[in-house]
């Protein structure tokens, strides 16, 4: 299925911020490259957004809905441009970013359930548990301020989580 792009140049998308009750997150590394980021992935046409993240969860994580616990999603669209040379200026319409809807999911199942191989392409090849701050020194600068926003925006919600302050340190961005 071709990829939906809105009358802007926007795909939409998803994001899938995955915690443990300790505070640490979901990070994995981009099969064959060199970037980590969070599981994300682009919307079909005939899902909602919640549809979408339950598909690329079991797509990127081998996850499985039982395996965790929606507690929030970011309200609207985030928005991220992708820089130039990531334009593909041959397709129409062009993208020329990413739309996304945010979810925040406790994860409820054991590590074993974690398949990064569940499809036959693969968009991970690692992964590990990180502090709840440390994906915005570490994503590629492009996605850094919709991580941002994303971040902040689900904070309180992990905060409950973890029933205390995720505090923020201020990392000096590379």
């Amino acid at each position: 299925m071709s990829d939906v792009i809105d009358p802007d140049g926007y795909r939409p998308n998803v994001g899938i911020i995955l915690i443990r009750d300790d505070g640490s997150v979901f990070w994995a590394r981009r099969a064959w490259r060199d970037g980590w980021q969070f599981p994300q992935g682009g919307m079909r046409s005939d899902e909602t957004p919640l549809e979408a993240m339950y598909r690329e969860l079991e797509e990127e994580t081998g996850l499985l809905p039982e395996h965790v616990q929606v507690l929030g999603a970011t309200p609207g669209w985030l928005r991220y441009r992708l820089p130039r040379k990531y334009l593909r200026h041959n397709e129409k319409p062009m993208c020329i970013g990413q739309k996304q809807v945010w979810f925040l999911l406790r994860f409820l199942g054991e590590e074993s359930h974690v398949r990064l191989d569940a499809t036959e392409a693969p968009e991970f090849d690692l992964w590990r548990w990180v502090d709840f701050w440390y994906p915005l020194a570490h994503v590629v600068p492009f996605k850094r301020d919709v991580y941002e926003r994303a971040l902040r925006h689900l904070a309180p919600l992990a905060e409950t989580l973890r029933g205390m302050a995720l505090v923020r340190i201020d990392q000096t961005v590379a």
